[in-house]
């Protein structure tokens, strides 16, 4: 083989972004994805031991699967657009953490603490 096509006196590229650009947006978009299944998993989870928890949890799943859905839009958007984006993002991240702190510190114990 040569070099050109891949054999073994090929020098490898600097960083995986110059053979690919598109790489680190599919990752970011399978990592927003992995964390919306997350979400459904302790959702379900939670549905049995407390179902307000459980319900709240999804409903989390369902806005952390669209906020990933929306960052994949980033790149087209306009400069205004993209601060908006990114300011969305951050509330909501925020939002979904603060719910979080609030089921887990209900009187000390948490949802899914045995009775």
């Amino acid at each position: 083989m040569t070099p050109a096509h891949g054999g073994a006196d090929a020098a490898p590229a600097e960083d995986m972004e110059d053979t690919d650009p598109g790489l680190a947006r599919e990752r970011t978009g399978l990592a927003w994805t992995r964390t919306a299944i997350s979400f459904a998993a302790l959702g379900g989870a939670l549905l049995r031991a407390t179902p307000p928890a459980g319900v709240l949890v999804l409903a989390m799943s369902a806005l952390v699967w669209g906020l990933g859905r929306l960052s994949r839009r980033y790149e087209r958007l306009t400069d205004l657009h993209r601060s908006r984006l990114l300011m969305l993002i951050t509330l909501a991240v925020t939002l979904v953490s603060l719910v979080a702190l609030v089921l887990a510190l209900p009187a000390g114990r948490t949802p899914l603490t045995p009775r």
